[in-house]
């Protein structure tokens, strides 16, 4: 901490099915921790969660791009997150040489987050918006050179569990953290135009452009980061290497 360079890196798409992608990637965020930069790893996994539930015979519903999240499915939700996956994480950082740890962002009120309002009318259920983050656990996990590895689970004040947007969390954490940088590695090129080319650089006024024409799950990335570019955050790449950098100005 303090001088020290902080990557925040959000991890998802296929890349945490595809073995091979994922090794690749932690290599490279084992570079960045071994050449001396604080790493905090963010995470999601929503085809692990429709996995499971598809093996639970619990059906998939979404609304608005969200899943809607009963008590059936966010104990799936919980359990794969903060379970099988963070874990997964952090085993194979181990076999890379890391000491990393897991934790859920309803860890020491890591992510705070309040229920998301309906939408059209419909109930979302446990699912939340990030409020704010409180990173007291990761600074000293950090401190005492354990890389953080953060699952996509926030609490209310109250302590209630919510389904939270990974990208959300990821540049709520990245904002709190003062991060040097926030990079969202995932299973796509960058932001692509409307001719399906990869937009290498974009500033604050193009971002949002952009949000209003995109669909899908670029929608959230891009609103996360513009929440983290005008909240400080001075670099954020979405893609893998040659993806798209989005600056403040």
């Amino acid at each position: 901490m303090g001088g020290t360079p902080l990557n925040l890196i959000k991890l998802g798409g296929s890349l945490l099915d595809d073995a091979a992608r994922r090794d690749a990637a932690l290599k490279e965020i084992v570079a960045s921790w071994n050449a001396g930069e604080d790493v905090v790893l963010v995470h999601g996994g929503g085809k692990h969660i429709d996995a499971q539930l598809a093996k639970l015979g619990i059906a998939k519903k979404t609304h608005a791009g969200l899943r809607v999240t009963d008590d059936a499915t966010l104990d799936v939700v919980v359990s794969v997150l903060a379970g099988t996956v963070n874990k997964m994480l952090v085993g194979e950082l181990a076999k890379l040489g890391v000491r990393a740890a897991g934790i859920s962002g309803a860890d020491g009120g890591t992510l705070l987050a309040t229920r998301h309002p309906t939408i059209d009318g419909v109930d979302l259920g446990h699912v939340g918006q990030v409020q704010s983050a409180n990173v007291t656990l990761v600074k000293a996990m950090l401190t005492y050179g354990v890389l953080p590895v953060v699952s996509s689970i926030a609490a209310t004040h109250g302590g209630a569990l919510l389904n939270v947007n990974a990208d959300a969390a990821a540049a709520a954490l990245a904002v709190a953290l003062r991060a040097t940088s926030l990079r969202f590695l995932t299973d796509v090129a960058g932001v692509l135009d409307s001719r399906g080319a990869l937009v290498p650089r974009l500033d604050v006024h193009d971002t949002r452009t952009f949000i209003d024409n995109v669909t899908g799950g670029m929608k959230p990335k891009l609103q996360a980061a513009l929440s983290a570019l005008t909240a400080g955050v001075t670099e954020i790449v979405i893609g893998e290497e040659g993806g798209t950098t989005l600056v403040a100005a």
